[in-house]
């Protein structure tokens, strides 16, 4: 019984930080954070590096932290919440940074409608340089609009 729960408690982590990703995009990179997040819409460094990798660090801090308690607090339901964020941490970079915005030149030729419908959705969202009136929406869960 507690295979499932852990089971059903890692896909919710998972999902649920689809949500926590719109949110924190909208209310906190667009909001009282947008000094670390516009050079990931306005590029004013050479670096590699964005300020907006910050995020990064600080999602994987929340899931290592509950590495943390279930390896030394023995709360068990810890490792299928971190595992969670980390594969979602996982999916997102993999789809935002590779896919989307080419950081390395990984999966360039692939073409599909949902492919080309995030690509759309991403390209609509960038093309507002400005903290203001920046569409959101989430990594996975794309309006059908765009799916064309």
């Amino acid at each position: 019984m507690q295979t499932i729960f852990w089971i059903i408690i890692f896909l919710g982590t998972f999902f649920i930080m689809e949500f926590n990703a719109w949110f924190t995009h909208k209310y906190i990179m667009h909001g009282f954070l947008w000094s670390l997040h516009k050079d990931h819409h306005h590029k004013d460094h050479d670096s590699w590096f964005e300020r907006n990798d910050t995020f990064f660090i600080f999602y994987a801090i929340v899931s290592i932290t509950c590495f943390y308690l279930w390896s030394y607090g023995d709360v068990w339901y810890t490792l299928p919440i971190g595992l969670g964020i980390l594969v979602y941490g996982i999916a997102y970079f993999i789809v935002h940074d590779i896919f989307i915005h080419q950081r390395f030149k990984l999966f360039r030729n692939v073409d599909n409608k949902y492919a080309r419908g995030l690509r759309r959705a991403h390209k609509i969202h960038h093309k507002h340089l400005g903290k203001k009136d920046g569409e959101n929406f989430g990594m996975l869960i794309v309006p059908f609009k765009y799916f064309k």
